[in-house]
């Protein structure tokens, strides 16, 4: 079977209504270096999409449907993904600063190589989420379950993490350093591969039933003066 006919654009500033033209052909499409800036997109229908090192800056999708959708190496600083559905898309190598993602349903999404600084994931919908070399730094991701997920090279550097399911997961070259981790669950986590800089004696309770290295044991012991051999 050959497959499905599709839409193909590439090197063009589009609009809102050139956008709609699009979905009403009923076709996936795939957008090459396209300039969609600043776009109000709130509320299409666009699943299987392609989105491919696009200008989505400030570019609104709240509400939409992006149901495995890709977005490859985008240029997508303050973009807009509210209640947004986005069940198996890939991100991957792109700038998300400062994006909202709140309330959005990102069950087998797998975000890679991105810069999500500041970052906003509340209340965002998040089953068997995928996450790897990527940024986090000052994101907003609280109330988040990881749980039995393999975290790698994600740098969560004073993220807001409060109150996030950690229990079982392996963190493998990863940072929490100075992270907000009040009342998260940790129990059974591997934290040898996680930066736990900033972390003080008296708030390792909170690590309570994790793996953590001999080194990060004696950092915690230096705060009150002790030496490991």
């Amino acid at each position: 079977m050959q497959n499905a006919p599709q839409n193909l654009l590439s090197d063009q500033k589009l609009t809102v209504t050139e956008i709609n033209v699009l979905i009403r052909t009923g076709r996936k499409t795939v957008l090459r270096n396209c300039n969609l800036q600043e776009l109000d997109l709130a509320e299409t229908q666009m699943p299987g999409w392609r989105f491919e090192k696009c200008n989505l800056s400030r570019t609104s999708f709240n509400g939409a449907n992006l149901e495995s959708s890709v977005f490859a190496g985008c240029r997508a600083a303050g973009i807009r993904f509210m209640s947004t559905i986005l069940t198996e898309a890939l991100i991957e190598g792109g700038d998300y600063s400062n994006s909202s993602f709140r309330g959005a349903t990102m069950a087998a999404t797998k975000i890679s190589g991105c810069k999500m600084i500041g970052a906003d994931l509340t209340e965002a919908r998040t089953m068997s989420l995928e996450l790897e070399d990527s940024l986090f730094g000052l994101a907003l991701l609280p109330n988040l379950s990881f749980r039995k997920r393999t975290l790698k090279r994600i740098d969560f550097g004073e993220a807001d993490l409060r109150s996030c399911d950690f229990r079982e997961t392996v963190f493998e070259e990863c940072s929490l350093r100075d992270a907000n981790l009040s009342d998260c669950r940790f129990e059974h986590a591997d934290l040898r591969g996680a930066d736990l800089g900033g972390v003080k004696l008296g708030d390792a309770k909170r690590f309570k039933g994790a793996v953590i290295s001999k080194r990060q044991a004696s950092d915690l012991l230096a705060q009150l003066g002790l030496q490991v051999y």
